[in-house]
């Protein structure tokens, strides 16, 4: 599994996915604020899974082909 998201597109994930998470502990929003994990998760490991399927990639150091 190799990176595929940037550090700008990896702030912007864990930002968001926090931010939904927060938002849902809250009770500001609903259950489904829970898909913030996704965005969460992919910013962590830094991979996702949907960019190789669209040929996607964030992260300039790690530009294969």
């Amino acid at each position: 599994m190799q990176a595929n998201v940037g550090t700008l597109d990896r702030i912007a994930r864990i930002v968001v996915g926090l931010a939904l998470i927060g938002l849902t502990l809250a009770g500001v929003i609903g259950v489904w604020g829970w898909i913030g994990v996704v965005p969460l998760a992919t910013g962590i490991f830094r991979f996702c899974p949907a960019y190789p399927l669209l040929g996607i990639n964030t992260c300039g150091k790690c530009k294969s082909r």
